[in-house]
């Protein structure tokens, strides 16, 4: 028998608004459409009426999960226009934030995805590790969503030694807990029955459809902007691409742990490091000359793009969001075909999606 079940735009274990439909024979999943839009705000509209410190605030709220990559990559473009040079403090003030952001997202996806195969004790454990990091942001920037650290010319607010030692008390902390949630990904026989096999993406498929972050490297794509196109002084930084070539739901699970423990190297790098002087230029309302500036970073989903143009006046004269859950939920009618009625909801999951970036 062939049926065509949705899945959405609001599903119960798929609480972001996606409109999946499966054409299924029996129980297999023969072809899927993915339908999206159910989430516009106008925000790069709204952009073109604000100044440049207004956007800052603006673009912060395109994402709750990543809000501070939007306003990263909105700085940076703007650096990168005007021929800025962010003083090196305030660049490794940057990255401790980032990768911050970066271990909150994975954990927050791991936890959702053992949540979503039933597995709630590891889903339990993965939000107290979780919690951890959010106790860190609040620390450093007084915020557990919104950081607000990005200005135009560097970082807002400067670390101290005492919240710097801090960190790294608290990183010491999380090591033992994610050693424990990785274990258990890697060896559990109910999460390896569920997870592997199920929902690939082959290397050429995630070529094709331009797949990117820990999505694309769960299929072999060794592509990272930290590494590839260095911003914000990660060429100062010694840490590894996690790649691996199943591409299946497991690989993506494992790859989003390893780089938990590659984030957290990264900060350790950072603290110690970390330079003395200035965080910032100093601007309070920074000028901007005419001209257009295209830039990039590695948002904790993978490659998000800004695209800027100004007219030399003191807002925006448009402003392009490239997010990079727009790449990946291209690849989620392949992964689905020729898979179970009861993997979808987890294999949509898979891509770590944030349907507020890609809406907009």
């Amino acid at each position: 028998m062939s049926y065509v079940i949705p899945i959405g735009p609001y599903h119960p274990s798929l609480e972001e608004p996606i409109h999946v439909k499966l054409y299924t024979d029996g129980e297999l999943i023969s072809k899927a459409d993915v339908f999206i839009g159910y989430n516009h705000r106008g925000i790069e509209k709204l952009a073109t009426e604000r100044n440049y410190i207004q956007t800052i605030t603006l673009v912060e709220k395109v994402c709750g999960i990543c809000s501070n990559a939007h306003t990263l990559t909105y700085c940076t473009t703007l650096e990168s226009m005007a021929g800025m040079e962010v003083p090196k403090r305030g660049s490794y003030i940057r990255v401790i934030i980032s990768e911050l952001e970066r271990i909150h997202s994975h954990l927050l996806w791991v936890g959702l995805a053992a949540h979503i195969i039933g597995f709630d004790s590891v889903f339990m454990q993965t939000f107290a590790a979780r919690e951890k990091v959010m106790d860190m942001l609040e620390m450093l920037t007084g915020n557990r969503v919104n950081y607000a650290m990005n200005i135009v010319g560097g970082a807002r607010r400067d670390l101290s030694d005492q919240q710097l030692q801090d960190l790294l008390k608290l990183l010491k902390e999380l090591k033992d807990p994610v050693k424990r949630i990785t274990h258990i990904f890697l060896t559990d026989r109910t999460i390896a029955l569920r997870t592997k096999g199920v929902g690939k993406l082959e290397h050429e498929d995630a070529w094709i459809y331009g797949a990117c972050g820990p999505h694309g490297r769960a299929s072999g794509m060794e592509i990272d902007v930290r590494k590839d196109d260095p911003y914000c002084s990660y060429q100062d930084f010694d840490f590894k691409k996690i790649v691996m070539k199943d591409g299946d739901v497991f690989a993506r699970a494992v790859v989003r742990l390893l780089e938990v423990e590659e984030s957290m190297n990264i900060i350790n790098q950072a603290v110690k490091n970390m330079p003395d002087g200035p965080i910032n230029l100093g601007f309070k309302l920074p000028r901007i000359p005419a001209g257009e500036y295209f830039n990039r970073i590695e948002a904790p989903r993978g490659e998000l793009t800004y695209y800027v143009v100004s007219d030399g006046g003191q807002n925006n004269w448009r402003v392009s969001i490239h997010v990079p859950t727009f790449k990946n939920a291209a690849t989620v009618p392949t992964m689905l075909k020729g898979n179970s009625i009861a993997d979808a909801g987890l294999i949509v999951a898979s891509i770590d999606p944030c349907f507020s970036c890609l809406d907009r």
